[in-house]
């Protein structure tokens, strides 16, 4: 028989995290790998309009640290899990600064804020960049709420925005289309 998707146990508003624990489905654990999940996706959607090789291994390896960050945020700290999970090392953020260094090498020097476009999988990697922001700020309120989130998932998300930005820029680069600076109205 084939594996069922639906359990109908999340049918009253409530889900399970990784150790069998409980919880609302609104709860702030909840929000972030769900954010996280959906950062995700848009990666996914930065790859499939990009047509890139290089940018495609790129991207595998962020979605792969992606679920790895979703499921130690999927984790309830406080039980033992008995399944092995992946983890983030300090490595997979040095690695996001090697590559937006390298990015950056050929990319026009910036002198003003730049409005979000130059094309469909620039743009993507522009609305990646704001949920991967919004995952982050999640991460830091659930620190601030004395939830357990590591320091390294948040500098993880903090750079990758950063990537992201640089991406952004590096596809339009890449495909013709220049920067459009932000003009200020006064």
């Amino acid at each position: 028989m084939a594996f069922k998707i639906y359990t109908k146990t999340g049918d009253k508003g409530t889900t399970s995290l990784i150790g069998g624990v409980r919880v609302p489905k609104n709860h702030i654990r909840i929000e972030s790998y769900g954010t996280v999940d959906e950062l995700n996706s848009y990666v996914g959607m930065i790859n499939d309009t990009a047509n890139d090789v290089l940018i495609t291994e790129w991207l595998r390896e962020i979605q792969d640290r992606l679920f790895t960050i979703g499921s130690v945020l999927a984790t309830n700290p406080d039980k033992e899990v008995k399944m092995k999970l992946p983890d983030l090392h300090e490595n997979d953020v040095i690695w996001l600064e090697q590559k937006i260094d390298e990015m950056n090498e050929t990319l026009p020097e910036m002198r003003s804020f730049i409005l979000p476009g130059g094309g469909v999988a620039a743009s993507n990697a522009h609305i990646a960049r704001c949920v991967c922001r919004r995952a982050e700020r999640i991460c830091v309120a659930m620190q601030q709420q004395e939830e357990y989130v590591p320091e390294l998932i948040v500098q993880y998300l903090n750079r990758l925005s950063d990537f992201l930005f640089v991406l952004a820029r590096y596809i339009a680069h890449k495909n013709g289309a220049e920067d459009i600076p932000w003009r200020a109205r006064i």
